[in-house]
C-alpha cells in the first residue's frame, strides 16, 4: 500500500499564459516532487480553442490536453534542469472577461479519485471556491491548504463602487474560504486577513535568474562593466500593475530625473493608454512589448522599479534581485520579504522615490551572499511551504493534553456547535452556487455550473445528463 501523501494543487492558470499562478503553482509541484517523497498532482484549467484565443500570447493554442501538458513539461524542464516526476491534470475551465481570469466550470474536485484525495492546496482559495458547486473540499480532502496570492480587494476599490464592492467581497472571501479550507498561507500582509490564517512567502525565482545572478556577480569581481543599461520596469501591462503609479511619479518629479531613461515592458488591455500617457512626458520613456523576464535583453539592465501596490508579492521584484539589480520599490506589506536584501531600495514618498533612484543608478550592486540566493530560490520556497503548511505534522496523532473530563466534554460540544454551523453554511453556499440566476448575479461565467459535451469530449470525461439539468463526470472515457 502507497503511504505517500497525495497532494494535488489546483490552480487557476497555465502555461504560456505567464501569470503568477501559472508559473508558481509549477515550480511548487516539480519541488515538492523533486526528492520522491510524495505523489504530487497539478491540476489546471483547459480552455476551448476560443478562449485560448483570448489569453494565451504570440497566438499560441493547443488542440488537446496532451500538447498543452508537452509544452508546459518542456517550459519547467528547460528552466529547472531537471525532470519533474508530477502528474498534470485538467479541469474544464472558461475565461471570464471581465474579471480577466479563468474560472472554473463544473466540480472540479471530480479529477482527483477518491482514494488519492489525501491533501488538496487551493492556489487563490477565494477563486476557486466562490462559484464550486460540487462536493465539499473539506469533505472529500482531509487536509486542505490555501495559498492566497491576489490582492483581489485592492483591484476591486480602483473600480466603480469599489469600496462598496470591495466592503462585500471581504466578506464573502473569509465566508468560502472559512468553508473550504482548514488552513490558509497568505504570502503577505498585503492581502485581507483570512480565517485560520498565517503569513509567509512561499514563493521563490526561477533558478535560471539565480545562475544569471552568480554570472554578473563574476563580472563585477572581475571589474568588467555588469550592467550597461538604466532602470526599467515589466509587468502586465494594465494600469493596476503599477503602471500608473509610476508614470505619476516620473511626471511630478521630470525636473529631478531630467536625465533618467525608463524602458517599460508589457502587455495587456491598457498598452495604448501607458503608451500615450508615456509620450506626455519630458522624459526619456519607451514602451516595449512584454517577454520573458528571463530574456537575455534584461541582463544588462541595473535597476528595476516597482512601485506597485497591488501585488501579494511582486515576483518580478523577486527575479530582479536574483539577477544581482537594484529593486526601488515601494514601502508596502507586499515588499517586506524583501527588505532583507541590500539591493532593495524602499520609498514612502515621491521625493523618496528620486533619491532612492538617482542613488541607485549612481551606485554598483552589492553582492548577494549565498544565504541570500537560498533565501530567494524554490528549494527554501519549498521548505517555507511543508513547515508553513505543517504537511509533516497534519495527520501524526497529538498526545491528549491532561485536562478534567467537564473542560474536554465542553471542547467537544464547542466542535460540534462550530461543525454544524459551518456545515449549515456550506449548504447555503452549495444551494446559492447551483442557481444560474444567482451565479450570473454574483459574476459567475454563463454555463460554467457544468462542463458542456465539447469540454467533456476534449478532456476524455463521459457527459451526463440528468433531471433539472444537472450533470456530473462519470468517468474518464477510455
Amino acid at each position: 500500500m502507497d503511504e505517500k501523501q497525495h497532494i494535488a494543487i489546483f490552480t487557476t492558470a497555465s502555461l504560456p499564459w505567464m501569470t503568477g499562478t501559472a508559473v508558481n503553482p509549477l515550480f511548487r509541484a516539480a519541488y515538492l516532487a523533486k526528492d520522491g517523497e510524495r505523489n504530487i498532482t497539478l491540476v489546471i484549467p483547459w480552455l476551448s480553442l476560443k478562449d485560448q484565443g483570448l489569453v494565451y500570447p504570440n497566438r499560441i493554442t493547443f488542440s488537446s490536453p496532451s500538447e498543452q501538458e508537452t509544452y508546459v513539461r518542456c517550459w519547467l524542464e528547460e528552466r529547472t534542469g531537471f525532470i519533474s516526476g508530477f502528474k498534470i491534470c485538467f479541469y474544464p475551465g472558461k475565461f471570464a472577461k471581465d474579471k480577466g481570469s479563468i474560472l472554473a466550470v463544473g466540480d472540479i474536485t471530480e479529477v482527483i479519485p477518491n482514494e488519492e484525495a489525501d491533501i488538496a492546496v487551493l492556489e487563490e482559495p477565494e477563486h476557486l471556491t466562490w462559484f464550486h458547486h460540487g462536493q465539499r473540499w473539506k469533505k472529500k480532502f482531509r487536509h486542505v491548504i490555501g495559498v492566497v496570492h491576489t490582492n483581489y480587494l485592492e483591484y476591486v476599490k480602483r473600480e466603480k463602487n469599489g469600496r462598496l464592492n470591495a466592503f462585500f467581497l471581504k466578506r464573502i472571501n473569509s465566508w468560502v474560504v472559512n468553508i473550504f479550507c482548514h488552513k490558509v498561507i497568505r504570502l503577505s500582509a498585503a492581502t485581507q486577513d483570512l480565517p485560520r490564517s498565517i503569513i509567509c512567502n512561499v514563493h521563490g525565482v526561477n533558478p535560471k535568474f539565480i545562475q544569471i545572478g552568480k554570472r554578473k556577480q563574476e563580472q563585477q569581481q572581475n571589474g568588467d562593466h555588469a550592467f550597461t543599461k538604466g532602470a526599467y520596469y515589466i509587468g502586465k501591462m494594465v494600469w493596476s500593475k503599477g503602471y500608473r503609479e509610476l508614470l505619476q511619479l516620473l511626471s511630478a518629479h521630470q525636473n529631478q530625473l531630467s536625465d533618467l531613461q525608463v524602458d517599460l515592458y508589457g502587455d495587456g488591455g491598457d498598452s495604448d493608454q501607458v503608451q500615450e500617457a508615456a509620450r506626455k512626458l519630458k522624459l526619456a520613456v519607451k514602451v516595449y512589448p512584454g517577454r520573458d523576464h528571463a530574456d537575455p535583453l534584461f541582463y544588462e539592465y541595473k535597476v528595476f522599479l516597482n512601485p506597485s501596490t497591488t501585488d501579494v508579492v511582486c515576483t518580478t521584484t523577486a527575479e530582479a534581485l536574483a539577477m544581482g539589480k537594484i529593486a526601488v520599490c515601494a514601502n508596502h506589506p507586499s515588499n517586506d520579504f524583501f527588505k532583507q536584501f541590500p539591493n532593495c531600495r524602499m520609498y514612502n514618498r515621491g521625493d523618496e522615490f528620486v533619491k532612492a533612484t538617482r542613488a541607485a543608478l549612481a551606485d554598483e550592486p552589492a553582492p548577494l551572499t549565498d544565504d541570500q540566493r537560498h533565501e530567494l530560490s524554490w528549494e527554501a520556497a519549498t521548505e517555507r511551504f511543508v513547515q508553513a503548511a505543517e504537511l509533516d505534522q497534519a495527520f501524526k496523532e497529538r498526545p491528549t493534553s491532561a485536562v478534567t473530563s467537564r473542560f474536554a466534554a465542553l471542547s467537544l460540544r464547542m466542535a460540534d456547535l462550530k461543525r454544524k454551523m459551518e456545515d449549515v453554511s456550506a449548504f447555503v453556499h452549495y444551494t446559492a452556487s447551483g442557481i444560474e440566476a444567482a451565479r450570473r448575479a454574483f459574476g459567475a461565467v454563463p454555463g460554467s455550473l457544468r462542463p458542456d459535451e465539447e469540454q467533456c469530449k476534449e478532456l476524455g470525461l463521459v457527459y451526463s445528463q440528468e433531471k433539472h439539468g444537472s450533470n456530473r463526470w462519470l468517468s474518464r472515457s477510455s
